[in-house]
């Protein structure tokens, strides 16, 4: 019988027999860590219980305790329990894939007649009666041959077509949750009724083609979300309820900011108020980028396809490009051009204008540059998700050696940004390098080192993402929290010397030979649209006074205040405050009800009195007391508060 050895995360090693599975590994430790055990850890591998360990190996046995593997196996085998428990409602529906996806999964099914919101009802009751019967949960690994026939006699056509995308040299596992199965790599518990039954909820139905072709059937998603608790999802249901108040969407029709229509799918209609909001907080980038050494510089919106050939944007990015073709004058064919998806091309050709010396260097251009790409309907969502956006897009020129000191530079800029758009709570994770890349071993070290140190030195902790680096260079990314505490990745680093290659950039160095600068691609915001409908979520609409498009709103309790109300307005927009009167013949509680919902972060009412005395009655949005200030008080006080803070 041959042996191997299994090394714990204490370091401590163990002979077993080869075969063995990590149930019997887990066995052989306690009886108590045999009954917890939900999966391991095999040399880095989330492995199954049920399977035999063939090598030496490093080897950790996780409970439920752990988290990660924890989730990841309740929504697997929610996913499983869900497709068994439609087919046995309907057992004519035929299934697809289910994976895991953040905090739940879906599921994919075939069938003539859309589910209800009535039938998910009816979903999960089924579910939870195949949790209650704690049945086993049993893997196999079946032949290719075997796997046809079994799917061609239960008329499965997508399993089928799963089953022949298969690699060949790769095994076909087959799980069983009770007598229910489905083609599945795994790994899964080992019985239904480790999955809390109370803790798990199916939330709504969408449609979605067979493998994301449009060419090919639509199907019916059905998904779900699920935690280790029934804690956890009652947490969730609140923050989704809270989430419902602060939809950006909702808030931009009550505030009068934007709206979408068909005939500009994706592509956003700014009104007034909105575009306010936007253009004060583009003032505001452009002033710091300014202030941070940035130049900033603007580039043609259709370029011709050879920049993008020669990027090589035009052989992986195609898709998502808007085409444009042109019928030049006496041309005899077609010039194909592209809406450009992102700036970054344009910029090399702004750098390769004139030599560059080494003392140019680092050379930081910006661009507020407006992309369009072209995104599936089905995934556009407000001004979260849209086709045509701007980005706050830099780029910086340096040597390897300025990395370091350029990345710890970048992270204090995108720190004192978000700080003042009220963001202190954000991480950085560092993608390292992909198993498929191009440059040295040494050249990553040192390039990964060199962000690694940055963000040291600059104060910051980070988490490594290993191998989710681009395939010429590792990057940075910067996660916000928001107030409901949902994550939002904006800002990112990337540290490029490919795109430089491939457009012939160069700079003299000192020692007077041609040099490649390496390319560092930065974003604080990540586009205009996205991170305004962020603020706008994160803040529920109450935006800071120098950002909120409507400041003060002075209404009139009286129709004999009527002068004062507009010599208040008139004191207030000479300080550069965003002011406007309410004249209109209506109870003043009638006007704050109204200006509240607008979210009018001041409403000053004036009567006889305030005339008199020549003060005005403060209410700010979300207090329900007011005070009286006199007009040069209250003058001076919202003249600061309308101030960016980068210029108080």
């Amino acid at each position: 019988m041959s042996l191997i050895s299994l090394t714990f995360p204490d370091g401590n090693k163990r002979e077993f027999a080869e075969g063995i599975t990590a149930a019997a590994v887990a066995s052989e430790i306690s009886s108590s860590l045999a009954k917890k055990a939900i999966s391991a850890t095999v040399n880095g591998a989330h492995w199954d219980l049920q399977w035999p360990i063939t090598e030496d190996a490093s080897i950790a046995i996780h409970t439920m305790k752990d988290d990660e593997q924890a989730y990841e196996l309740i929504r697997h085998d929610l996913a499983h329990i869900m497709a068994r428990a439609v087919q046995e409602i309907w057992p004519d529906v035929k299934v697809t894939i289910g994976p895991v996806r953040d905090k739940g999964w879906f599921y994919d099914f075939d069938r003539a007649e859309p589910f209800t919101p009535e039938d998910l009802g009816t979903i999960e009751a089924k579910m939870k009666e195949i949790i209650n019967a704690r049945e086993p949960v049993r893997t196999e690994v079946w032949e290719r041959a075997d796997a046809l026939r079994y799917y061609e006699e239960r008329g499965e056509p997508y399993k089928i077509e799963l089953v022949n995308r298969i690699p060949g040299d790769e095994p076909l596992r087959m799980y069983w949750h009770g007598d229910w199965q489905d083609l599945c790599r795994g790994p899964h518990l080992q019985n239904t009724g480790q999955v809390p039954a109370d803790a798990f909820k199916l939330t709504h139905v969408a449609g979605a083609y067979w493998l994301g072709d449009s060419t090919r059937p639509m199907l019916q998603r059905i998904y779900g979300v699920a935690f280790k608790n029934r804690q956890e999802l009652k947490a969730w249901e609140t923050m989704m309820e809270e989430a419902a108040k602060r939809d950006h969407r909702k808030l931009g029709r009550e505030m009068q900011l934007f709206h979408m229509q068909e005939e500009a799918p994706g592509q956003v209609f700014w009104h007034p108020n909105g575009w306010t909001i936007y253009t004060t907080l583009q003032d505001y980038m452009r002033r710091k980028q300014r202030a941070g050494g940035y130049v900033e510089v603007n580039t043609p919106q259709v370029v011709n396809r050879k920049l993008w050939e020669a990027s090589g944007h035009w052989g992986n990015y195609q898709e998502n490009m808007f085409i444009v073709e042109v019928d030049e004058d006496h041309a005899r064919e077609k010039t194909i051009n592209a809406l450009k998806p992102m700036n970054c091309p344009c910029h090399v050709q702004v750098f390769n204008q004139g030599l560059k010396s080494y003392r140019d260097l680092p050379l930081r251009m910006a661009e507020f540059g407006s992309c369009n790409r072209y995104e599936p309907s089905g995934a556009l969502h407000g001004i979260m998700r849209v086709r045509g956006f701007t980005q706050d897009d830099a780029h910086i020129f340096c040597t390897e050696a300025q990395i370091e000191a350029e990345t710890a530079k970048f992270i204090a800029f995108l720190a004192d940004i978000y700080k003042d758009l009220g963001f202190v709570d954000w991480t950085i994770k560092l993608s390292t390098r992909p198993e498929k890349r191009i440059g040295t071993e040494e050249s990553w070290d040192r390039v990964e080192a060199a962000l690694g140190n940055a963000c040291n030195h600059a104060g910051y902790e980070f988490e490594i993402q290993e191998g989710e680096g681009a395939f010429y260079g590792p990057k940075l990314e910067f996660t916000l929290t928001d107030a409901i505490g949902r994550e939002w990745q904006c800002g990112t680093l990337q540290v490029d010397p490919n795109l430089p290659e491939r457009l012939d950039a160069t700079f003299i160095g000192q020692d007077g030979d041609k040099h490649r600068p390496v390319m560092l691609h930065r974003a604080v915001l990540g586009s205009f649209e996205r991170f305004i409908g962020i603020l706008i979520e994160n803040s529920e609409g109450k935006l800071p006074v120098w950002l909120a498009p409507r400041q003060v709103v002075v209404a009139a309790i009286v129709s004999d205040a009527d002068d004062y109300c507009l010599e208040v307005v008139e004191a207030l927009k000479a300080r550069g405050v965003r002011a406007e009167a309410d004249l209109r013949n209506e109870k003043i509680n009638y006007k704050v009800r109204e200006h509240s919902v607008g979210k009018v972060p001041y409403i000053l009412a004036c009567g006889m009195k305030e005339v008199e005395e020549r003060t005005v009655s403060t209410r700010r949005l979300g207090e329900k007391q007011t005070k009286t200030q006199t007009l040069d008080e209250i003058v001076a006080q919202l003249a600061r508060e309308a101030m960016a803070p980068d210029m108080l």
